[in-house]
C-alpha cells in the first residue's frame, strides 16, 4: 500500500532536476501512506513524472523499489494496491519466458503489461489497486482503479498541465494548482456528507470511478472519457438474469469457498498482519475464517466505549475468545473522540463527514501500535443486504403504493409548508421545554422529516433520498446547482426487477465507494495500516448479486446466508444481535462539549463573509436541533466539517 502522484505538463520546458524536485514535493505530501521509502521518475523529453511514496508489503527489499520500469523498460508505473493473484499470474508469465528480479506484485503487473497489454492485464487483476502508468512506445499515460474503487485516485488539467495523486493534497502541492471550490460539489456534499464520484471539491479535479481506465497520448488535445473495464451495474442486472439455482446450503458453501480463498489470499504479507473485529456479522465472518486458516492466534482489535448505548466491545471479546484470538481492545472516553476532531481535515483532505470516522481513525491507530496490516468485513452490508433501511424503503413504498404519484407530490409540498410554517409560527420559545409543549405542535417537527419520502417515485428513489439529509442543495450553499449522480438520476440505476438487487446496486456504487472506503482508506493510511476487505473480492460481489432475495434476507433480518455460515464457526448467541455500527454521539455532542466550537463556525456573519453557505438556512436548522424540535446533527456536521476543511486548507 502506497500513495502515488505524477504529472505530464505541456507547458514550458522543465529539465529533469525540476521534474524531480516536483513530484518529490507532491509525493512527500503523503508520506503518511508510505513512510518506508520514496521515488521519482521522470523523462524531461516528455514533461512526465511519477512520484511514489513506499508501505512496504510485499517484497521489503530494493526490488520492490517505485516507480518501476518493466523489464524491457516500455513501461514505468506509480502503484498503489495489491495485487491477490499475482503469484499464479507470475507462474503463467515465468512459462512465457518471463524472468523476475524480486517478488513484488508491482513487478508481476509490469510484466503482465509487457505480454498481454495494459487493456488485457486489468480484467486479469484480482486486487485493489490505483496506478499511474507510462508507456514510452506509444507516449501516453494510463490511470486505472479496481473494479470496487478501493484504492482512490484524483486526476484533472491545471492550466498547461496534467496532475494526477492517491490524494487532493499531492496535486495542491504542485505550483499549477489552483484550488476553486465547485459550489455543487458542496451541494452534494452538505446534502450527502462525502462528494459522489466523479466530483471533487476542486473545479476542473475528478475522481477515476472505479472500476475504468483513462489513456491519455496528448494530455490536454482532447477531453477524453474513463472507459470500463468492469461494470457493477452490468454485473448486478447479469446476475438477476442468472440467478443462482441451488438450496441455501448450496449456496452457503459456495460462498464458503470463495470466501475461504479470500480471506487465505488476503493473509499473504511481507509483514505483520492482524483483523478489525467490531463483534459484527461481517468482520466476525473474516476473523473466524482467517483463525481457521493460521497455526497460531489471529491479532484482533476493537475499541469500545463507556456508554452500552453505543458498545460493542463486549461482544468482540467474547467472539475473540471463543476464535482463540489474541485480542487487543481499547475503551475511548468522549475526550478522545473530540481529539480526533482537528486532525479530520488533515487526514480527509476533501470535506467528508461520515461521523464514524472518529472511532475509525482510532481503532486503526490502535491496531497498527502491532501491526501493518488488517483484514475488514467491509462490504458485507451493500452486498448481503445488511442496513435495516433497505426493508423500510421496501414496506414504506408498499403502504404508499395505494396514493398516486400525483397526490403524493401534492402532499408532499403541503407538508414542506406546514413544516415551515410550523417552525416558524409554533417552534419552541427561548425558555420553553420541548417535553412539555403539545403534541400537536412537536408533530410539526417530524413533518419536515417525512415529506420528501412521500413524493419517492419507487424504493430506489425513496433509498436516494433516505441518504440525503436536505431536499435541495442550493437550499444551502450559494450558487449550487442540483448535478446528477446515480443517487438521483434514475438513468444510472440497474435495469432489474428486484428493487432490493436495485438498492444494493446503488449503494455499492455510491455509498460504499465514496463514504465507506474512503473513510477506512484516509482513517487507516492516516498511520500507515493497510486494511484489506475480503468480501469485497470481486468473485464475491459477483456471487452476491446471482442471490435470490430469500437468501440475503428473512424476518430476522438482512445477511441471511452470511449468517448461515457464520454459524459453522461461531455460536448464533455470540452473535445475534442488533445491528449497531461504528456509532458517535453527536447529536449529544452539539448540545454539550462541543456548542461552543459549533456555534463559533455557524455564526451569521462569519457564513456571509466566506460566502458558500447560506446564513438563515444554516441557523434554522441549527436552532431547530437546540430546542429539540429536530434532530438536525448529521446535516450540521456536514456543515461543521466544511466549515473546519475550509478554515485547515483555504485560509
Amino acid at each position: 500500500m502506497c500513495g502515488i502522484c505524477g504529472f505530464w505538463s505541456n507547458g514550458k520546458a522543465l529539465t529533469a532536476e525540476e521534474l524531480r524536485s516536483l513530484v518529490l514535493g507532491m509525493a512527500n505530501t503523503l508520506e503518511h501512506r508510505g513512510p518506508d521509502d520514496f521515488g521519482a521518475w521522470v523523462e524531461p523529453q516528455a514533461g512526465v513524472a511519477l512520484g511514489h511514496r513506499r508501505l512496504s508489503i510485499q517484497d521489503l527489499s530494493v526490488a520492490g523499489h517505485q516507480p518501476m520500469a518493466s523489464e524491457s523498460g516500455r513501461f514505468v508505473i506509480a502503484f498503489n494496491g495489491e495485487i491477490y493473484n499475482f503469484l499464479e499470474l507470475r507462474r503463467e508469465l515465468e512459462a512465457a519466458g518471463h524472468r523476475f528480479q524480486g517478488h513484488s506484485d508491482t513487478e508481476v503487473m509490469l510484466a503482465a503489461f509487457e505480454e498481454w497489454g495494459i487493456l488485457a492485464t486489468l480484467p486479469r487483476l484480482n486486487g485493489m489497486f490505483a496506478f499511474g502508468v507510462w508507456d514510452k512506445h506509444t507516449r501516453g499515460l494510463t490511470l486505472a482503479r479496481d473494479r470496487v474503487g478501493k484504492k482512490p485516485l484524483y486526476y484533472g488539467r491545471c492550466g498547461q498541465t496534467l496532475l494526477f495523486g492517491s490524494e487532493l493534497k499531492a496535486l495542491r502541492a504542485h505550483p499549477d494548482f489552483r484550488p476553486e471550490i465547485d459550489r455543487d460539489a458542496l451541494g452534494l456534499f452538505i446534502q450527502y456528507g462525502w462528494i459522489p464520484g466523479p466530483y471533487s471539491i476542486f473545479k476542473g479535479i475528478g475522481k477515476l470511478p472505479a472500476g475504468t481506465f483513462l489513456t491519455l497520448t496528448a494530455p490536454l488535445a482532447t477531453d477524453e472519457a474513463p472507459a470500463a473495464y468492469w461494470c457493477a451495474r452490468e454485473v448486478a442486472e447479469q446476475g438477476e438474469r442468472e440467478p443462482f439455482t441451488g438450496s441455501l446450503t448450496e449456496a452457503t458453501d459456495v460462498l464458503e469457498a470463495l470466501l475461504r480463498d479470500s480471506v487465505q489470499r488476503r493473509m499473504v504479507a511481507d509483514v505483520s498482519l492482524g483483523a478489525l473485529l467490531s463483534g459484527g456479522i461481517d468482520s466476525t465472518t473474516v476473523t473466524a475464517l482467517m483463525q481457521a486458516m493460521s497455526s497460531r492466534p489471529v491479532k484482533t482489535f476493537s475499541i469500545g466505549f463507556h456508554d452500552p448505548a453505543y458498545n460493542e466491545a463486549e461482544h468482540a471479546l467474547a467472539i475473540a475468545r471463543h476464535l482463540g484470538a489474541d485480542h487487543t481492545e481499547l475503551y475511548v472516553t468522549p475526550q478522545d473522540s473530540l481529539d480526533v476532531i482537528p486532525q479530520l481535515p488533515l487526514l480527509y483532505d476533501e470535506p467528508f463527514a461520515d461521523a464514524s470516522q472518529i472511532p475509525t481513525f482510532i481503532v486503526s491507530r490502535l491496531a497498527r501500535s502491532q501491526v501493518t496490516v488488517a483484514l475488514s468485513g467491509d462490504g458485507g452490508d451493500e452486498l448481503f443486504a445488511g442496513y435495516k433501511d433497505y426493508l423500510q424503503a421496501l414496506e414504506q413504498k408498499s403502504r404508499l403504493g395505494i396514493m398516486p404519484p400525483s397526490w403524493r407530490q401534492t402532499m408532499a409540498a403541503l407538508l414542506a409548508m406546514a413544516a415551515r410554517q410550523g417552525w416558524r409560527l409554533f417552534g419552541p420559545k427561548p425558555g420553553d421545554e420541548l417535553s412539555k409543549l403539545p403534541g400537536w405542535r412537536r408533530f410539526l417537527g417530524k413533518l419536515d422529516k417525512r415529506m420528501e419520502h412521500i413524493a419517492a417515485t419507487g424504493p430506489v428513489d425513496l433509498h436516494g433520498r433516505r441518504r440525503a439529509r436536505c431536499r435541495q442543495a442550493a437550499e444551502f450553499v450559494i450558487g449550487a446547482r442540483a448535478v446528477p449522480t446515480a443517487l438521483s438520476d434514475s438513468g444510472q440505476w440497474a435495469r432489474v426487477q428486484d428493487p432490493l438487487q436495485a438498492m444494493l446496486h446503488l449503494d455499492f456504487s455510491t455509498y460504499l465507494v465514496d463514504d465507506i472506503l474512503v473513510k477506512v482508506d484516509r482513517a487507516s493510511m492516516g498511520v500507515a495500516l493497510e486494511v484489506r476487505s475480503p468480501l469485497l473480492d470481486y468473485r464475491i460481489v459477483e456471487f452476491a448479486w446471482r442471490l435470490p432475495l430469500a437468501m440475503r434476507m428473512d424476518p430476522g433480518g438482512g445477511k441471511l446466508i452470511l449468517r448461515r455460515l457464520l454459524e459453522r464457526y461461531v455460536p448464533p448467541t455470540l452473535t445475534e444481535r442488533p445491528k449497531a455500527g461504528f456509532v458517535v454521539p453527536v447529536e449529544v455532542w452539539l448540545r454539550g462539549p462541543l456548542r461552543e466550537w459549533a456555534e463559533s463556525l455557524l455564526e451569521p456573519k462569519r457564513l456571509r463573509q466566506e460566502g458558500f453557505l447560506q446564513p438563515e438556512a444554516v441557523q434554522r436548522v441549527w436552532q431547530q436541533h437546540l430546542s429539540g424540535w429536530r434532530n438536525h446533527h448529521m446535516l450540521l456536521w456536514h456543515i461543521l466539517m466544511f466549515q473546519v476543511w475550509r478554515e485547515t486548507w483555504l485560509n
